[in-house]
């Protein structure tokens, strides 16, 4: 059976899920949950995902939640298919480089961002006033974040390494978000090797075709 993946676009999380599908080619459906209506809330959802949240696939009977988790199981699972690249699992330095990379950017990209988008973009879709205040301090913290990145890739291509894996594919839902919505362009200017990597990671066709929302992939 084609693998379905359960999410929605505004999140940034089913995303993630769908740009490995691409960078493997595996077939899959999209089952869009509308979480503006509260779909994720609703008792059949949370019987897949006891937490409300989104995404999570089922693969032929197989469920799982948690984006991350998702993504190592895929490449795992289609190692083969470009999976054993993007998630180098049994080269020992070159697991434990990418498995840094992916730390990061949960514990120091994400959470910078994300105190940006609850000022800008959270607080207010809630009805509540955002602080310009709390803001700025969170894009300048975010700033000196980036500034470590600069150091970083400086010394090698990408995130993990040389070549494109997980550790540059978690950032690109947020990062790309970074303009539209919050009005920080700081990942294409200031930084130089920063702009370079960003360049790269979202040129890359799996991010092209999923720009706009996610699209499956027929089998």
């Amino acid at each position: 059976m084609v693998l379905k993946l359960y999410g929605a676009d505004l999140s940034t999380t089913t995303p993630m899920v769908a740009l490995v599908l691409h960078e493997l080619n595996v077939p899959f459906e999209y089952h869009p949950v509308d979480m503006m209506k509260g779909e994720h809330k609703a008792p059949e959802y949370v019987e897949k995902q006891p937490f409300g949240c989104v995404p999570y696939i089922d693969d032929d009977g197989f469920v799982m939640f948690e984006s991350r988790a998702i993504c190592r199981y895929l490449c795992r699972k289609y190692a083969d298919r470009g999976g054993r690249e993007l998630f180098p699992f049994d080269d020992l330095v070159a697991f434990a480089r990418v498995e840094q990379g992916m730390s990061i950017e949960t514990t120091v990209f994400d959470r910078a961002v994300i105190a940006m988008f609850v000022e800008r973009v959270y607080k207010p879709m809630k009805g509540l006033q955002g602080s310009e205040e709390a803001y700025k301090e969170a894009e300048a913290l975010f700033g000196q974040k980036l500034d470590a990145y600069e150091k970083i890739l400086a010394k090698q291509k990408f995130m993990g390494g040389d070549t494109f894996t997980l550790a540059d594919l978690f950032h690109i839902p947020y990062a790309t978000r970074l303009k539209p919505r919050v009005n920080c362009d700081f990942m294409e200017s200031g930084r130089p090797n920063v702009a370079r990597w960003y360049k790269d990671i979202t040129s890359r066709p799996s991010w092209l075709a999923n720009k706009d929302g996610v699209k499956a992939i027929s089998p």
